[in-house]
């Protein structure tokens, strides 16, 4: 992959391109996406207090089966390598496996996130037996008591079953995907244990205030003693622990020189390494972005998703020289490159200001002034109202037939 702003005549009279930073070849922004979310369905059988995109009901719009392997032979064609699948819940899709299958049989990987529902037995032994598909096990607790109040009752139940399975089938290094909160902040090392005891690999996230998670941020983000306790643990315990590009805002711990960065990618990658797709094929930067003012462009509508990633006007703004804003004076600038977009926005904070996570204390300064917090331009909550930690939804799925398609019943229309 190459930066998508140097065209091809230039790469033809210059020869092969010269290679610089890596991170200066992100930031301009590559030819395809290294990192691609696509959420196939909103439908989903929880209702998480933090779910990034407010999913429950299934939308009428979904993308449908030959859409959906358009995509996919799209992405063969621009090199994507692998895909993130998610949801929403994407195993309750009946095209699902029809869809897992079409991708790798077309040279795109797929990892999947899953709260485990369909992983019985048989599913793992067909995992198993591939190798080109790669399963993400969501948990939010160690413990019952404290994943359940978040994912809802019987969560954690149905995920240990799942994991039980994949590891009784012989599939190797599935991950076990925490949501890092403060209520959970404290089982790291009962987290890793879990992840030993089957075999996995333990992958941990940044709690963003995106979907859902917008109303309860403020009750469950680490706070800023816990964010120090992280980051120690990272670096004491990080090794063979998955963390992707999440706790980049963290590295101002390490010093102002970024020595003490944590691995891997060092800034925002938003609209430059990093998009989602949704199941009605609107684009993304970040999926934890999904809001108007951050949608590209829509693949159906504007000429397919290798347009929208290389010719969007908000895809090309992203990828133009950024000038840090207020923190580019910080001299941790270097090492946290100003946090994360959409914590800031949800936060209702000025995107050139600092992360409301700041390890050097601005966000908890700039959080305290007067601020609009922006809603989710998307909500398929089931209820259509927004849940607490301390009121879980019920597991249990509705068995009365749909009378329309966006019913309660997330697997409505499905069947």
């Amino acid at each position: 992959m190459t930066s998508v702003l140097e065209s091809a005549a230039v790469r033809e009279a210059s020869g092969p391109p010269k290679v610089g930073r890596l991170v200066d070849q992100f930031e301009k922004g590559l030819d395809a996406p290294i990192c691609l979310t696509w959420e196939l369905t909103y439908a989903c059988n929880l209702s998480c207090v933090h779910c990034l995109s407010s999913s429950g009901r299934r939308d009428p719009r979904e993308l449908t089966t030959e859409q959906c392997k358009a995509i996919i032979d799209e992405l063969q064609r621009m090199q994507v390598f692998y895909v993130n699948i998610g949801g929403g819940e994407p195993t309750v899709r009946s095209d699902f496996w029809e869809l897992v299958d079409y991708a790798t049989e077309h040279q795109v990987g797929v990892k999947f996130s899953t709260n485990g529902v369909k992983i019985d037995k048989k599913v793992a032994a067909r995992l198993a037996a591939s190798d080109y598909v790669d399963v993400q096990i969501s948990l939010d607790g160690a413990t019952a008591e404290v994943n359940d109040a978040v994912r809802g009752p019987g969560s954690f139940a149905m995920a240990v079953r799942a994991l039980e399975n994949l590891a009784e089938a012989g599939f190797r290094d599935a991950k076990i995907s925490v949501v890092v909160t403060r209520h959970n902040v404290d089982q790291l090392d009962e987290f890793k244990a879990l992840a030993d005891q089957y075999g996995a690999t333990l992958r941990i996230t940044r709690l963003r205030p995106s979907g859902r998670a917008v109303d309860v941020w403020d009750d469950l983000h680490p706070t800023h003693e816990q964010q120090r306790q992280l980051y120690n643990w990272l670096v004491a315990h990080g090794e063979g622990v998955l963390t992707g590009d999440s706790f980049f805002h963290l590295s101002a711990f390490g010093g102002s020189d970024g020595a003490g960065a944590l691995p891997g990618l060092n800034l925002c990658g938003a609209g430059r390494v990093v998009c989602l797709i949704d199941p009605v094929g609107d684009v993304y930067a970040c999926p934890f972005a999904i809001h108007d003012k951050f949608l590209a462009g829509n693949i159906l509508s504007d000429g397919g998703f290798q347009q929208v990633w290389q010719h969007s006007e908000l895809f090309t703004e992203l990828r133009s020289p950024q000038t840090g804003g207020a923190c580019s004076k910080c001299t941790f600038y270097d090492s946290c490159r100003g946090g994360c977009m959409a914590a800031k926005f949800f936060t209702g904070l000025p995107m050139d200001g600092p992360d409301p996570e700041c390890v050097q204390g601005y966000g908890e300064s700039a959080l305290s002034a007067d601020r609009t917090v922006p809603k989710s331009s998307v909500d398929h909550s089931r209820t259509g109202e927004r849940r607490t930690p301390r009121a879980p939804v019920p597991l249990q799925l509705m068995v009365r037939p749909p009378s329309r398609a966006c019913d309660e019943n997330p697997l409505a229309g499905m069947q």
